[in-house]
């Protein structure tokens, strides 16, 4: 008996079906030639195989299915454990065909022979997939489960000239432990948090000639019952501290059309009043002024307008002294202009081609500052050079070039330091007593291929390196990657702490890597003291160039495990097959696999475990507050056959003013860089994507670690799975026992428990939180949590121009004082 044509409904089904197979046995069959899993070409075929039965209206297309969703969950289950996401990425598409199936739309035109067995068989491996789906929802295979022991150290002194109540530098003090021993807010009732003022800018990011890095990463200073912070436009605000209110405003007029890849301003610089009143008077006179040509010097002792003095870099190469109390510039400073000119003796002169994002380091005696110079544009870029300028004249006390670095006295007069040198684009630290400025160091340009770099250049690119405050002199360098094609430069500003380590105080520098490793060195000598070992890493660089043997690994390490083919995510079981292709088409050998021609594909990414936000340090319990995150990301040699072709742009010049990234003019090759991602824009690695962990800095050991954040603001729908998001911008501790964060790419400000690190508290952002906080005691003798919000426009969160806030009701406040 001849069965009768499908209805149109059924006939729709039979064709997603068959569609469907075919996309999977070919993708399979393209995904098995490459070494990869034959999961999907034999899912393909199931598939192929169940449209045909429905196209034939045949019951049996119901037992065949009920197979193959039964075979997803063991393969899943294989593959994934019970892991909620990978689980459900693998079983959706079969799971809700499954459903179809088994709805009337199908059932009722299937032919009845073999009807109940099938809806029962394929009934039961939904359920027992569904089943299996909620178990896995209630586990989590990646938290690590601990609790804090009590503190065992005591606090190690704090800095006299920086009152509990107050936030003086970056990171609190120079030390840049992002601590506080306030101790108002603790576990008990930081859930009482409530919004205590609002502040908005009037600064926010899309302004003509604004690059698409364009981020509000400032970390408040608190001096007094003042507070100073600086926008991405560089205007200087200060505030109220207790209400908020507006007290000045400094407008430094950067120069329009710089052609800049980063525009940000993470903080200021405070000199504290008397401060410098009994350093000597520099032993050197090389001025430097505004514009392009030095300013003269007074001798001998200027009279200074500014008992203290607030530290501003711009985007466009200055330095400015301004007056705390009232915003206005500090004549004495610059030989009478209020500021100096960092592009002096600076060679490759190009607006926008250096300038400084981040805060510069103060000391009694001298200015240290560091400074950007654009990535993988050209190999024709100005200096990275640290320098120090006189406190209170501006003028030039020694300069460190890492492409010269025995020739620390001032530089002469019409000289100009090495071209494309490592910079430091990030924060230095310093510890006064023993006379040393920590410097985190990047590449010279370009990053992904070495073949050029000087000897000097190849001994400090990456590393941080300790500089004597005096002479500029090298004490010692500690290098966190050889010979780096990677650009994986040391991005976080070092946290100086004392540890008790068998019995004994230990001067210690914390330093996190982008590639996930914390070395923990003796500040004094640099050498380890948790310990390093240099493990094998691949080999078989670029024509020109060459790898390191070995690479350095700590015993504190967030170092993720390597990826695999089933590693792959994506929405829906068709993306990740993408992504598994794509996996098995880059060239992938673990950590430290060299950039190629072919593709490679580099985990951790360039956005590093760790990037500038860095940790929190808590000097007491000796712990360190972590955010690891977790991207995978690709990078590819392009040959150059000239000097002028742009390779990775289009064949169009960027607009008006912007930079050509990437493509690395004078060198042999341009680089094709961006995250691992699939068609629908996901990362093709599983989540979780970021966590916060807690590691004992003594032994290295991760006490806990949960994934942390929400999807809601990176999925189409606003669905706050708490997946585990990335996070940019850095956390505090403070000694009440509780840690902050906002950076993570949900806009949310958060508190978590030090000792076990529970969730606690969240706060809704108006805008992406890409911002260290900091915290405070205003004069009402409340305790405020400070958090600036306004986005990242390369990450693509929300911008804005908030200044948010937050304090115990009074009530409860008064009852901790």
């Amino acid at each position: 008996m001849l069965r009768s044509s499908p209805s149109p409904v059924l006939l729709l089904i039979c064709l997603l079906v068959v569609a469907m197979g075919l996309v999977l046995g070919i993708g399979g069959a393209w995904l098995i030639a490459l070494g990869g899993s034959w999961y999907y070409l034999i899912a393909g075929l199931a598939f192929l195989l169940t449209g045909r039965l429905l196209m034939e209206r045949s019951s049996h297309a119901l037992w065949v299915f009920a197979a193959t969703v039964a075979g997803t969950l063991l393969w899943a289950l294989w593959e994934a454990g019970l892991d909620w996401w990978p689980i459900a990425i693998r079983g959706d598409v079969p799971f809700l065909l499954g459903l179809l199936l088994l709805s009337p739309w199908v059932t009722r035109h299937l032919e009845p022979a073999a009807m109940q067995g099938g809806r029962l068989a394929l009934g039961l491996a939904l359920l027992a997939f569904g089943g299996v789906a909620a178990v896995s929802w209630l586990a989590d295979p990646h938290d690590v489960e601990g609790v804090l022991p009590q503190a065992a150290a005591t606090a190690e002194p704090a800095d006299g000239r920086v009152p509990p109540g107050e936030w003086h530098a970056y990171g609190r003090t120079g030390h840049g432990q992002r601590y506080s021993p306030l101790a108002q807010i603790t576990p008990g009732n930081v859930a009482r948090l409530e919004v205590a003022w609002h502040y908005q800018t009037g600064d926010v990011r899309g302004q003509p000639g604004d690059p698409q890095e364009t981020t509000f990463e400032v970390t408040p200073l608190k001096v007094g019952n003042r507070l100073f912070l600086c926008t991405p436009h560089q205007r200087v605000v200060a505030l109220d501290a207790t209400t908020g209110a507006e007290l000045w405003r400094y407008d430094p007029k950067i120069e329009g059309q710089l052609a800049l890849q980063h525009l940000t301003c993470r903080g200021l610089s405070y000199l504290p009043p008397g401060a410098a009143a009994g350093a000597p008077a520099p032993t050197t006179r090389e001025p430097v002024g505004t514009g392009s040509q030095p300013v003269a010097a007074r001798e001998g002792p200027a009279t200074d307008d500014c008992p203290a003095k607030l530290f501003m870099p711009t985007a466009d190469g200055r330095l400015i002294a301004l007056n705390p109390d009232n915003g206005q510039v500090c004549r004495s400073f610059g030989g009478g202009t209020g500021q100096i000119d960092l592009w002096a003796h600076m060679p490759n002169k190009r607006a926008g081609g250096y300038y400084s994002t981040s805060p510069v380091v103060v000391t009694d005696r001298v200015i240290v500052v560091g400074g950007t110079v654009l990535d993988n544009v050209s190999t024709h870029e100005p200096s990275g050079v640290i320098r120090a300028f006189d406190v209170r004249t501006g003028a030039l006390v020694w300069n460190w070039d890492a492409g010269n670095p025995d020739a620390t006295a001032p530089i002469a007069p019409g000289a100009t330091y090495t071209p494309s040198s490592p910079n430091s684009w990030s924060i230095s630290s310093v510890d006064t007593e023993l006379g040393l400025v920590y410097v985190p160091l990047g590449n010279q340009p370009p990053d992904q291929w070495g073949g050029r770099r000087s000897e000097a250049v190849e001994r400090y690119s990456s590393s941080v390196v300790a500089l004597e405050l005096e002479t500029g002199r090298v004490r010692w360098h500690f290098q966190t990657v050889h010979h780096d094609l990677w650009d994986y430069d040391v991005p976080s500003q070092p946290s100086l702490v004392d540890l008790t380590i068998g019995g004994k105080r230990v001067p210690a520098l914390v330093q996190p890597t982008k590639q996930g490793e914390v070395f923990v060195l003796d500040r004094r000598t640099g050498q380890p003291v948790l310990p390093v070992k240099e493990v094998p890493a691949p080999q078989g660089a670029a024509e020109g160039d060459h790898t390191a043997p070995t690479q350095p690994v700590s015993a504190l390490s967030f170092d993720p495990p390597p990826l695999s083919g089933r590693d792959m995510w994506g929405a829906t079981l068709f993306d990740q097959m993408y992504c598994r292709i794509a996996f098995h088409r880059l060239r992938y050998e673990g950590r430290y696999t060299p950039p190629t021609t072919k593709g490679s594909l580099i985990y951790p990414g360039n956005f590093g475990v760790f990037n500038w936000g860095g940790i929190a340090v808590d000097p007491q319990r000796q712990v360190a507050f972590a955010t690891p995150t977790y991207l995978a990301f690709t990078s590819q040699l392009v040959p150059r056959q000239d000097d002028t072709s742009l390779y990775v742009q289009g064949g169009e010049q960027p607009d008006e003013h912007l930079p050509s990234l990437n493509e690395n003019f004078g060198a042999p090759f341009a680089v094709k860089l961006g995250a691992f991602t699939s068609p629908l824009g996901l990362p093709c690695q599983a989540p979780p994507w970021g966590y916060v962990a807690l590691a004992d800095l003594r032994t290295g050991r991760i006490i806990w670690q949960h994934r942390n954040g929400t999807v809601r603001d990176s999925s189409p729908l606003p669905l706050p799975f708490r997946m585990g998001v990335p996070n940019l911008g850095g956390p505090i501790v403070t000694a009440g026992g509780v840690a902050f964060l906002s950076g993570t790419l949900d806009y949310y400000v958060r508190g978590y428990d030090l000792a076990t690190g529970e969730e606690l508290w969240r706060s809704r952002l108006p805008a992406g939180g890409q911002a260290t906080p900091m915290t405070y005691q205003g004069e009402d003798g409340r305790q405020y949590l400070l958090v600036a919000a306004g986005g990242h426009g390369s990450l693509g969160t929300k911008a804005g121009d908030d200044v948010i806030a937050y304090a115990l009701p009074r009530a409860s406040s008064s009852e901790k004082r």
